[in-house]
């Protein structure tokens, strides 16, 4: 093994890394947001924010903080100090975390690039996935603030801009540390069909979980607690009584959560009629064993998802959807990126 290669895959196994702390980060925001402890903090110190409060007197003044919030004077007017650390405690390990993935980025990022094992339009990747990880803990703070000021709860714009922001920084690390694992991969013929269906399933994943965070931002996953029909129908009535209409899409409870059904279950049978193809195609073996677990992963999710639902949103089940719904665009990022290179291959040779 030659340096070069040794040295990508050392880049490669950061970036990894980094994805795995991403993945842990949003699984732990969606138990953050589940358990209504995001409002708790109720200032943002991105630089001198490292540690928690130790004494008795700080821990009276972050508390005095959130009793002036709409949080604490409409919902949580009788909580104690010890209450109050309970949901303190989760969306400070949140921020911590942030922050430790931001260094876990940063750092390497420099030595590598003035080692020189990182240059050129990679460089520039990365530099872009950093760039959009300062946006990030920005849009977080933009999301908890608009909870902080009329109403208990943040927008669910902001919430679902906080949370695709996140998915676009896992898949661009995954993506990313792929190419610098890459070597070769053999062209067959017909795989320009499957890396076509490979690109829209990625691009579809993202948009149901967007949908999903809709949902999760409006709590709309607390009512109509039923499948396959809501409200006993299965069009229920009242999908576009908003105006102006599409207003329904983002801010009507009962249509989000019915756009959100059609998309998973639409996405679910995409992702099944990808791996048939990837079967019938002269497929190269990871991309149908990648199409393999991609099914095996929507059945999961599927079934996570209609348990949430049932059981109005119970906060282990709904974390571990979210935590589904990371595997999922992950597994699809991956054959996107395994079907490019497939094609890639055959453009090298005819040219």
């Amino acid at each position: 093994m030659n340096s070069a290669t040794s040295h990508n895959r050392l880049v490669a196994f950061w970036l990894f890394s980094v994805a795995i702390m991403v993945f842990a980060m949003i699984v732990l925001g969606g138990v953050t947001r589940l358990t209504e402890s995001g409002l708790s903090m109720v200032e943002w110190r991105p630089v001198t924010g490292w540690l928690p409060p130790f004494s008795d007197s700080e821990w009276e003044r972050v508390f005095g903080m959130y009793r002036g919030s709409p949080e604490y004077r409409e919902i949580n007017a009788d909580m104690t100090l010890p209450e109050f650390k309970g949901i303190f405690w989760l969306e400070f390990l949140h921020r911590l975390w942030g922050r430790l993935i931001g260094l876990a980025f940063f750092v390497p990022f420099v030595f590598f690039l003035t080692k020189g094992w990182v240059r050129g339009r990679r460089a520039l990747a990365l530099g872009g996935i950093l760039v959009l990880g300062g946006l990030q803990g920005g849009m977080g703070w933009y999301m908890v603030k608009s909870g902080l000021v009329d109403r208990p709860d943040v927008s669910h714009y902001r919430l679902a801009a906080h949370l695709m922001l996140a998915m676009a920084i896992y898949a661009s690390l995954l993506w990313c540390g792929l190419r610098f694992l890459s070597g070769p991969t053999p062209y067959r013929e017909g795989t320009v069909r499957l890396r076509r269906l490979s690109r829209w399933l990625a691009a579809l994943v993202f948009v149901t979980v967007f949908s999903g965070a809709l949902v999760a931002g409006l709590d709309a996953g607390l009512i109509y607690n039923s499948f396959p029909l809501m409200d006993g129908e299965l069009i229920p009535d009242g999908l576009l009584d908003m105006q102006p209409v599409y207003l329904n899409l983002f801010e009507n409870h009962l249509t989000v959560q019915f756009d959100h059904r059609v998309l998973a279950i639409f996405t679910f049978c995409m992702i099944i009629y990808t791996c048939i193809v990837a079967h019938k195609l002269p497929t190269p073996a990871l991309a149908r064993r990648l199409a393999n677990g991609l099914a095996g992963m929507a059945c999961v999710q599927v079934g996570l998802g209609i348990s949430t639902l049932l059981l109005a949103v119970p906060v282990a089940l709904a974390a571990l959807h979210q935590a589904g719904a990371v595997v999922l665009l992950g597994l699809a990022t991956w054959l996107a990126f395994e079907m490019q290179g497939a094609c890639r291959e055959r453009k090298q040779k005819i040219l």
